[in-house]
């Protein structure tokens, strides 16, 4: 992975780990930000300026891919380098959650 990617997404704000999340299946923008308040509870809303600013920045930094049109609708997907970000966050969580349970990150 690029170095420049790894600073700029890693750690990631919460809405963009949300759409990449959401894109380890082929889902457009109004899908993802229903997923999301449906993952959160309503607590993680995202607006269309984020969604759509945020959709764009991924795909020209090849995070995710356009897959399809469906309804006029753009469809996006993971790439091999979304998955590799989004498995370093879902790593840095974790680490973050045991360590606040004062758990060594060996265990």
């Amino acid at each position: 992975m690029d170095e420049k990617i790894r600073r700029i997404y890693v750690p990631m704000t919460e809405s963009g780990f949300y759409i990449l999340f959401c894109l380890q299946t082929p889902q457009h923008g109004y899908g993802i930000s229903q997923q999301v308040r449906k993952l959160t509870g309503g607590a993680v809303t995202l607006g269309a300026g984020t969604m759509y600013g945020t959709l764009s920045k991924m795909e020209k930094d090849g995070l995710i891919a356009f897959y399809n049109e469906e309804e006029k609708r753009k469809l996006y997907q993971l790439t091999g380098l979304g998955r590799e970000v989004l498995e370093l966050e879902i790593k840095r969580i974790e680490r973050l959650y045991k360590n606040s349970k004062g758990e060594s990150i060996d265990e």
